[in-house]
């Protein structure tokens, strides 16, 4: 069992004809949490109805909520979600918001010390006082993972620069590391090429990039590891990169093999992605079943 802490945005998610708790730090904490590791939570939350449910969600998932901090001015997070026929994604994130302001406090520090792994992502660095709350914790985290989420207006280099650089681990979609790698001057039609290029440019050992439907790439150690998708009927896309990418965490934490590890993982994103909502409960053994069917 490792302990891991979670940094970042937690917020309600709006689709035209219902609401669900997400929030990319959240859903990874909340599937990490479901494959047997002790894991924190550091985000804010307004002190309203909508912070309240989100306080109990995290109670209900056993995640430890000792550094969800109130915020009495600031409403919680909110992001109006928009599904194409797809049924991928839009957002449209509501500025500002509680997860804007959080702060710098002892019981974070305390936290991020005793954590083996610290996972953290590119939005909530959109606003001063979280960024710099993050950058201190940076300074004391032992193993970083980086969870690029480009969401326009809300990033820009110098900051996604800086956050890679302290990253030990960062994973991207395949849209995102090309655009990144093509703003900081390094255009490349090979995916492989550029994940190479920004693992030497970052001086990051490990780097993950999905690929949606068509798989993902993991290059670790100087190997690339490869699975090709799963094939499923997508319900909509919302939190399934947050279950992969938690998923590979728990398995490379936990020492599995790298190819087990990515094949695991992109089982765990196809079932969420086949299913309504973020968090959808998933058993162990379902993942085994699942990934035993598609083999067949």
């Amino acid at each position: 069992m490792a302990n891991i802490t979670c940094f970042g945005e937690v917020l309600w998610d709006v689709f035209p004809t219902h609401k669900k708790i997400g929030g990319a730090p959240l859903n990874v904490a909340v599937r990490l949490q479901s494959l047997d590791n002790n894991v924190y939570i550091i985000s804010r939350v307004g002190a309203d109805d909508n912070g309240l449910k989100i306080k109990e969600f995290i109670e209900v998932n056993n995640v430890n909520k000792i550094a969800l901090q109130i915020d009495e001015e600031l409403k919680t997070g909110k992001v109006k979600v928009v599904l194409d026929g797809k049924g991928c994604a839009s957002y449209d994130i509501m500025f500002p918001r509680a997860w804007d302001q959080i702060e710098l406090t002892e019981g974070a520090k305390k936290i991020v010390k005793v954590s083996d792994a610290f996972v953290y992502g590119s939005l909530v660095a959109r606003n001063e006082v979280s960024r710099n709350t993050l950058y201190e914790l940076l300074k004391i985290a032992k193993y970083k993972i980086f969870d690029v989420n480009l969401r326009a207006p809300y990033y820009n280099i110098e900051s996604l620069s800086y956050l890679m650089k302290e990253a030990s681990f960062i994973k991207f979609n395949d849209d995102e590391i090309f655009e990144i790698a093509e703003t900081l001057g390094y255009k490349n039609e090979s995916l492989e090429e550029t994940i190479k290029t920004i693992a030497e440019i970052t001086n990051t050992k490990s780097i993950c990039v999905t690929k949606g439907g068509a798989g993902a790439i993991l290059y670790y150690n100087d190997v690339f590891f490869y699975n090709d998708g799963y094939k499923v009927e997508v319900i909509d896309t919302v939190g399934a990169g947050d279950s992969f990418l938690a998923s590979l965490i728990n398995k490379l934490l936990k020492e599995v093999a790298p190819q087990d590890a990515l094949d695991f993982a992109s089982a765990v994103g196809a079932i969420v992605a086949s299913s309504e909502g973020a968090n959808p409960e998933i058993k162990e053994s379902d993942i085994l079943d699942f990934m035993e069917q598609k083999t067949v």
